[in-house]
């Protein structure tokens, strides 16, 4: 196991910076205050190595916080041992509060594995207080600074876990987002292809019975266009079958017969019925209305009911208008109104998918923002076929 984790650590560039930080300046302190003195080093080769070893020590320190801290008080104890106690060096100090932080922030206090970090926090303060003659207050101020390092630990261990709570829990509502997104386009497609079924399956019928019709009409001696005809009868009536098999599916069990095909001909109703809510709508109608195919006026109906319904739900708004302007290759559906809510016109949530989904269905596109008038604007063009 040690050996799996020693192949999985790499040391942070954070642990590389103290490591060297503290053999540097250890070395600098061994070999820069070299002299006879009782505040001077006699031999700085024994310092200079602890120091090294301090070093090597705090570049593992993310592996194994507790033993570091146990192998630099080792370390610190067989430097005082070899050159003596007349000198107490700096980098023991430095690298000693470094690893408390460590120790302090590698698991929760009450924890077993806390615990045991904070007898090892302890024994090495305890050493601290032998490397030379202390009195009540370089005690104290040990301890104040030992103290500091470890609470500093324990409080960014909490703050790295709260972050990534935060995190995971942010992941958690983007995943949830997207899967209520999905959903929705599920949902509006099941929409889509129940009317389609209706308008598809209508039509096909209709050109199924004048077939049928024109075929019965022709006399014995059309036999062959009689054939042709039965033939596209036959086809009409499979076709409708074979829809009713793939789309009846998408039913909702127990619904209510179908209502009538909404279309733009039912766009003043629906106007009507919004304008009973309260704001005032306007519809305005530009170019020269012409025949459009069922699906076509079917999404575009669609798209104003929910932007009307979007400014009903969230806009706040007093006057709505409603332009369909009809050019020569093109459907423009236009939807502003003046209110100030925060979705001003169903700017978020499914009622934006549902209209992109029906917009991109004839290959269209839609639009959706505030103005630089302070109004907000649904746009959708449909190509119309020429």
């Amino acid at each position: 196991m040690l050996r799996r984790l020693a192949g999985d650590w790499r040391p942070s560039r954070l642990d590389v910076l103290l490591s060297l930080a503290v053999a540097v300046a250890g070395l600098v302190e061994s070999f820069g205050r070299q002299g006879p003195e009782p505040w001077q080093i006699g031999d700085p080769f024994p310092f200079a190595a602890g120091a090294v070893a301090a070093g090597l020590v705090v570049l593992s320190r993310s592996m194994f916080p507790a033993t570091s801290l146990l192998v630099l008080t080792a370390i610190g104890w067989a430097v005082q041992a070899v050159a003596g106690p007349g000198y107490y060096a700096a980098w023991h100090l430095y690298s000693t509060l470094i690893l408390v932080h460590t120790v302090a922030g590698a698991a929760e206090p009450r924890s077993r594995r806390g615990l045991a970090g904070l007898g090892c926090v302890l024994l090495a303060y305890a050493h601290l207080q032998t490397l030379q003659s202390n009195d009540v207050a370089e005690v104290l101020i040990g301890a104040i600074f030992v103290g500091v390092a470890y609470g500093s630990g324990i409080l960014l261990r909490r703050q790295i876990d709260q972050t990534r709570r935060l995190a995971e829990q942010a992941a958690r509502l983007e995943a949830e987002r997207e899967e209520r997104a999905r959903w929705a386009v599920a949902q509006e497609r099941s929409r889509i292809a129940r009317e389609l079924h209706d308008v598809v399956s209508h039509n096909v019928s209709l050109m199924t019975l004048h077939a049928g019709g024109v075929r019965r009409l022709l006399g014995d001696d059309r036999a062959r266009e009689r054939d042709l005809l039965f033939a596209v009868e036959q086809a009409g009536r499979e076709a409708v079958e074979e829809l009713g098999l793939m789309l009846g599916m998408l039913r909702d069990a127990g619904a209510a017969p179908p209502s009538p095909q909404a279309g733009l001909d039912r766009l003043d109703e629906l106007i009507s019925q919004v304008a009973e809510a309260g704001p005032e709508v306007r519809l305005h109608v530009a170019g020269e209305p012409r025949p459009l195919p069922a699906g076509l006026g079917l999404s575009a109906y669609r798209v104003i009911q929910e932007a009307l319904t979007n400014v009903l739900k969230h806009a706040h708004a007093t006057r709505v208008d409603v332009v369909l302007r009809y050019a020569p290759g093109e459907l423009r559906v236009t939807v502003v109104n003046d209110g100030v809510g925060v979705h001003a016109a169903g700017t978020g949530g499914h009622g934006l998918i549902g209209m992109r989904e029906r917009t991109a269905l004839h290959g269209g596109e839609l639009s959706a923002g505030p103005t630089r008038s302070g109004e907000y604007r649904v746009l959708a063009v449909f190509p119309l076929p020429g």
